[in-house]
């Protein structure tokens, strides 16, 4: 919705500032005739508003020569190339169209003055007449459709674009959940870091952890044990959920367990017969978890 909101906003604006520039381009050239006439005395009490009116269909044909700039400037647009050569390609048609606009206005002019068709008459008086009158204010006003047209329609596109990306993020964002879903996001190893040299430890081989201030014993299948800088706490965030915290100073491999021990004080005892105290707050997660 915001963004058929905004294409459509952009369209209004960019069809004003067409508007506005076609209007400064037809009053610029009427007064610049009524300069000329006034100025050397052409024609006797001729007013802004008649030659406004007597020249409204060389503007008619301008706007219908436009329609071709149009279409090309889309179809440029579209094809998502912006190089030199499309550049050059611009200027041709701009001073194409100028040409054919003048050479259909000369040749209407002639055939509405009523002198008989001469092509010496009209090459040597209609045509370089509305050459040098017309020239400068339709090339001016085509280049600005031109650039107009261009930035509206690569906008478009670029919105096109954000819009597909956005479609592209929804999506793998539900896949991202979707695969969290299914996936066990937990880490598989420790990476202990023992003098310059980094211990890799399958978390399969770990029998249970050990707070010690601010580090951690990290105690194996093998005997061995590894101090890490780390704290239970954040081991527990990581570690798969067959790692159990069992007490304020202990996280436990439940795999590794073989008997849960009730009397006197609970505790656990593992498969090389360690026992690990259990906490009162911990006791009923490890009843739920061997149930």
């Amino acid at each position: 919705m915001t963004n058929t909101v905004s294409k459509s906003s952009n369209l209004k604006g960019s069809l004003i500032i067409i508007f506005l520039t076609l209007v400064i381009a037809i009053t610029f050239e009427t007064l610049q005739q009524l300069y000329y006439i006034r100025r050397y005395n052409l024609v006797s009490d001729v007013s802004f508003f008649y030659l406004l009116k007597s020249q409204s269909y060389s503007w008619i044909i301008w706007i219908l020569f436009s329609l071709i700039l149009i279409w090309v400037v889309k179809a440029k647009t579209n094809s998502k190339k912006n190089t030199i050569t499309d550049i050059a390609h611009y200027v041709f048609i701009v001073f194409g169209l100028v040409f054919l606009c003048i050479l259909t206005i000369a040749s209407l002019q002639q055939l509405r003055s009523g002198d008989t068709f001469s092509i010496n008459l009209f090459l040597n008086e209609y045509l370089p007449f509305f050459i040098f009158q017309k020239t400068p204010v339709y090339t001016l006003g085509y280049f600005a459709i031109t650039i107009i047209l261009y930035l509206y329609f690569s906008n478009e596109q670029l919105q096109i674009k954000v819009q597909k990306l956005s479609e592209i993020k929804e999506i793998n964002k539900d896949l991202y959940q979707q695969l969290r879903e299914r996936v066990d996001d937990k880490t598989t190893i420790l990476n202990i870091k023992t003098g310059n040299k980094r211990k890799i430890i399958p978390t399969s081989e770990i029998q249970w952890i050990e707070a010690d201030d601010y580090c951690v014993k990290v105690h194996t299948n093998n005997g061995n044990t590894h101090v890490m800088r780390s704290t239970l706490k954040s081991l527990e965030e990581k570690l798969s959920n067959n790692f159990l915290r069992v007490h304020r100073k202990a996280i436990v491999n439940m795999d590794s367990t073989k008997e849960l021990s009730l009397s006197g004080n609970p505790k656990l005892i593992l498969s090389n017969d360690i026992t690990i105290p259990i906490s009162k707050s911990n006791l009923k997660n490890v009843k739920q978890f061997l149930s």
